[in-house]
């Protein structure tokens, strides 16, 4: 919609206020609800939103490490800008107007460390390199018989799955809580979450859905707002639903895989496919392989931002350990799918379920045209079996911590996102590492509703 369309839907659907909403470095959403007159005033010069947003971490703790903003700033507005584009209604919320915004500029002097602003940037790269990016992500997550009273009130202990059991792909088990299991594909697709196909995976209580595949940016949208409307959507149903990478130490973790695949601008060929080379991989395609792999080493937390992320990546658990790839192997970081021109893709199997979209699929795509743009090739053929055996190739760092003084020192981090957004992102990275109290469930009262 432009201005004057909405503007229409305004006064015909009566509408007295706007809800809008941005994602944080950790991929949480902050917004508020303001009035049709004050949304209106700011479509051009956008809302002053205080930088606190960026300076604290997903519980509201104030960072002591970073230079973008503190009490040595006075944290002040950063303007924040409305994305007429992403306009849809919240179904399940009396079909709430709602908007995402972000901290991109007119000049192009756009907020470094806005997650959503720097994916556009690195879309906008793509653009130029005459690439049209097609993105989906997946996600599983848990489901439990709690509320967030209940989950307070139990300490974060001895909480009930929605289901009991190991029961994936089960036709049977989405009947015990079909209205809810329905009620996430319906009011997913009427939020313009479009879903391609919803199920149980092995887990108690355990949820994947695939989002449809769209141009990256869109891609992140709908992937960030998954994340939250399916929790608002749980809560409905007296439900809450976690997307933390591993809540339990002897069950599976939960992913967030993210596929992708380049065009042509007019989207009419899919680059990555070619019946010519061996598995119907393009050339093209085996250099974005290669630059995803060489850059791998150097942005893992922008694919596994929290402590909690590194239990999910352990051995014989469906996650990688590895700097490797291999064609239809789901034990290997990248997974090659070459079935046909409409469906060759690479699957990124790294990221979990707790990844920032926007960041997550940042990292996919700069890496990968990282390897476009300096033909690197593919050093190794697509590793065959079981790559947690496999003694040759490269291990993943273990802890975010060792992670982030990885990308810290890299040159790559700094060349494919900027010094600024490095900077701060490493810092927030550290500041999270120093958070872990090694107490007794500290990471499900950190990250069990939140992330």
């Amino acid at each position: 919609m432009d201005k004057q369309q909405i503007s229409v839907f305004i006064k015909e659907h009566h509408t007295d206020k706007i809800k809008f909403a941005f994602a944080d470095i950790d991929g949480i959403l902050r917004g508020k609800t303001i009035s049709t007159k004050k949304f209106l005033a700011g479509l051009d010069d956008g809302y002053g939103f205080c930088d606190v947003v960026f300076g604290w971490d997903s519980a509201d703790a104030l960072y002591d490490n970073g230079e973008l903003t503190g009490w040595h700033t006075g944290y002040p507005d950063q303007p924040c800008h409305i994305d007429l584009a992403t306009f849809r209604t919240i179904p399940w919320q009396n079909d709430q107007a709602f908007f995402l915004a972000d901290f991109s500029r007119h000049d192009g002097n756009d907020l470094p460390v806005c997650p959503r602003s720097l994916l556009k940037r690195i879309a906008h790269q793509c653009d130029e390199m005459g690439y049209h990016a097609e993105f989906a992500q997946e996600f599983e997550w848990f489901n439990f018989n709690e509320t967030p009273k209940t989950f307070q009130e139990k300490q974060f202990s001895n909480l009930e799955p929605l289901t009991p059991g190991m029961f994936g792909y089960s036709i049977l088990r989405t009947s015990l809580h079909y209205d809810y299991y329905n009620d996430l594909f319906d009011l997913l697709g009427k939020f313009n979450i479009p879903i391609e196909g919803l199920h149980t995976e092995t887990g108690p209580g355990v949820y994947e859905a695939a989002i449809d595949h769209c141009g990256i940016v869109e891609a992140a949208d709908r992937a960030v707002l998954l994340k939250t409307a399916v929790k608002e959507i749980a809560y409905k149903h007296g439900i809450m639903a976690s997307f933390m990478a591993k809540w339990n130490s002897g069950l599976p973790g939960c992913s967030g895989h993210i596929h992708q695949s380049l065009w042509t601008k007019d989207q009419s060929k899919n680059l990555f496919y070619n019946t010519e080379n061996k598995y119907d991989l393009s050339e093209l395609m085996e250099h974005y392989i290669a630059g995803q792999l060489h850059c791998l080493p150097y942005i893992l937390p922008m694919y596994a931002p929290t402590t909690n992320s590194y239990k999910r990546l352990i051995e014989g658990a469906w996650a990688p350990t590895t700097v490797s790839w291999g064609f239809e192997n789901r034990t290997t970081a990248l997974r090659a799918i070459g079935s046909s021109p409409a469906y060759c893709r690479l699957e990124t199997r790294v990221p979990g379920s707790d990844s920032n979209p926007y960041l997550a699929m940042s990292a996919a795509l700069a890496s990968g045209l990282y390897g476009i743009r300096h033909k690197l090739p593919l050093q190794t053929p697509p590793l065959a079996g079981n790559a947690y055996a496999d003694k040759s190739v490269t291990k993943l760092p273990k802890n975010l911590l060792d992670a982030t003084n990885a990308m810290k020192d890299s040159a790559i981090a700094n060349e494919l996102f900027g010094d600024s957004f490095v900077d701060h992102f490493c810092n927030t990275r550290i500041w999270e590492s120093r958070q872990d109290s090694g107490e007794e469930n500290w990471e499900l009262k950190r990250y069990f509703e939140i992330i």
